[in-house]
């Protein structure tokens, strides 16, 4: 029924222990030993990490340059740039600085490239638009690690650079002022898992302590958090308290923009979860760079009225609607090449593209590939003689590290091991296919392209209590680094008869002992044909809860199903 292999975490003595110093259940202790968790004093970090426990913003190479240069900037009312990305983490960077350095007096205006136009990243050219506005200092966010020429050319014209940014660099760095960036070796930061709003953060944190105005920075966590998870940052260290408390601060939303975002997206009046802002909220402000109106996501959160911030809004919303649509087209188109060429017979990683793809798109389209064929993906959108690329990998494969074994074919490449970018000749597509087929077929076996549902422990019905679900609460967020827990229960009887839902999921009622839960299999429909009433199974899930009537009730989230 379900040909996923099952990993189940060995139980561990340390468990029980770190259980009974922490006074939570060991099924939960099993967790944090699974993230390397295995301290009682770790684990309170983990668990209810706060505010003050950040690291000292100056501990990253280039902060002490980076203020003084600001504050001298701000003193002397010199026009600071902020050139930024066009995703969720480049345009809260650009809104979060903007208000920060406005906040303490600064000439500050923004830049962020067209997307379809300019594509990613700080060119050469864009000399151009700093010297357009009079700028003597810019500040990159989410990007500007590769900006070699720009940077040269700038200490040309005598414009100093500030690069904030979280992404791996090319094999020189920038000749800049300073250069923040926790993922360099020289950065000292000890933690090297932010996403780019992370790295503004630390920037701002640094400017408000000198500035006697660290009791403003909570107000900042909102945008914070909406940033990470929708750049996929992984969520431990520094990022999970982050985001832990800037969710806990979206209870309570003081920014028009914001606000108006929220109740497009029917949040309005509820709990939001890292689910909310993954799947509602981030796609809604990625969807203006995505669709070529990057300044719309900007602008939402700076007008004060709320006849325009709806307005914004709602163009959002119909902006995703869009992209949407779009995403499902090229999902199918490449689906059914996929299959018609059996390419997941054939190579271990999938690579294809066409002349109707939307650029802004691809990226969205690949992730859903890369989980439908656990094998990384990349999707080319070919305009004239250039293809535009967007790739996205499993754990078992480094994207990057795939590219980087690649770069001669490229005109612009850059990413993460698992989100990848990139620019090529057309021409060049079939050796490159063939390249990376390559670096694949020899870094990949066949067994790690099998779906693998990793189990943290097992669990009996008769042990999941109001204490249970408190301590699981816990442990949210989840998300990268983090990932919601997976439970084994086995020899389950199915209760009643199986039901399909919409012809696409499976619902019916699991008990052990004197325990029922409602079980659901999102998109296995067909599993409802597979079991029937009174049959016995092993499930593999992870704990959900639906509102109904103001309460939050479990369900049973199933991962893989078993005889």
């Amino acid at each position: 029924m379900d040909d996923s292999i099952w990993i189940v975490a060995s139980p561990r003595d340390e468990a029980k222990r770190l259980a009974s110093e922490l006074g939570i259940p060991q099924a939960i202790a099993q967790v944090l030993i699974n993230r390397k968790i295995t301290e009682a004093e770790q684990a309170h970090l983990f668990l209810e990490g706060r505010l003050a426990q950040l690291h000292d913003p100056f501990l990253m190479s280039g902060m002490t340059a980076a203020v003084e240069r600001i504050k001298s900037a701000v003193a002397r009312r010199e026009k600071i740039l902020i050139f930024g990305d066009y995703d969720v983490d480049g345009v809260l960077s650009v809104v979060m600085l903007m208000k920060a350095l406005g906040s303490l007096g600064a000439d500050v205006e923004y830049f962020i490239p067209e997307r379809l136009k300019e594509g990613y990243g700080i060119k050469d050219e864009h000399i151009a638009v700093a010297a357009g506005k009079r700028a003597r200092l810019v500040i990159s966010v989410d990007c500007g690690i590769k900006a070699n020429g720009f940077v040269r050319k700038a200490n040309e014209q005598g414009i100093d650079v500030i690069i904030t940014d979280h992404h791996r660099p090319g094999p020189e760095l920038p000749e800049a002022l300073a250069v923040l960036n926790p993922v360099l070796e020289s950065s000292g930061y000890p933690d090297k898992s932010l996403a780019g709003v992370g790295v503004v953060f630390k920037l701002i944190q640094a400017l408000f302590e000198q500035a006697g105005r660290a009791s403003v920075l909570p107000h900042y966590l909102k945008i914070v958090a909406i940033g990470t998870i929708s750049d996929v940052a992984e969520l431990r260290g520094e990022n999970r308290i982050l985001v832990k408390l800037g969710l806990q601060g979206l209870d309570s939303v003081s920014n028009q923009g914001l606000r108006s975002l929220i109740e497009i997206c029917g949040l309005k009046g509820k709990r939001i979860s890292e689910g909310d802002i993954g799947f509602r909220i981030g796609p809604r402000i990625n969807a203006a760079g995505r669709m070529g109106a990057t300044d719309l996501a900007v602008r939402l959160f700076f007008s004060p009225s709320l006849e325009e911030t709806a307005g914004i809004a709602r163009h959002l919303d119909e902006l995703n609607s869009q992209r949407q649509t779009a995403e499902e087209k090229i999902h199918k188109q490449a689906l059914d090449l996929i299959k018609k060429r059996s390419l997941d017979k054939r190579h271990k990683i999938l690579i294809l593209g066409c002349e109707k793809w939307h650029r802004g798109i691809i990226g969205i389209v690949a992730s859903r590939l890369k989980d439908a064929f656990s094998r990384p993906v990349v999707l080319f959108a070919y305009e004239d003689d250039k293809a535009f690329g967007s790739g996205r990998s499993i754990n078992e494969f480094s994207l990057i590290e795939c590219l980087d074994q690649c770069r001669h074919f490229f005109l612009t490449y850059g990413g993460h091991p698992f989100a990848v970018g990139c620019s090529l000749e057309r021409a060049s597509m079939p050796a490159f296919k063939q390249a990376a087929n390559a670096v694949a077929e020899a870094r990949l076996s066949d067994a790690e392209l099998r779906k693998k549902i990793l189990i943290d422990s097992k669990l009996d019905f008769s042990d999941i209590s109001a204490g249970f679900y408190e301590s699981h609460s816990l442990l949210y967020p989840f998300g990268v680094g983090n990932p919601r827990p997976v439970f084994l229960t086995e020899k389950a009887e199915i209760v009643g008869p199986p039901q399909n839902l919409q012809g696409r999921h499976a619902k019916f009622l699991v008990r052990q002992g004197s325990r029922v839960f409602e079980a659901i299999a999102w998109n296995r429909g067909d599993w409802a044909q597979k079991v029937s009433k009174g049959g016995r199974v092993d499930l593999a899930y992870t704990f959900q809860f639906s509102s109904y009537l103001g309460e939050d009730r479990p369900y049973l989230c199933l991962e893989g199903l078993r005889k």
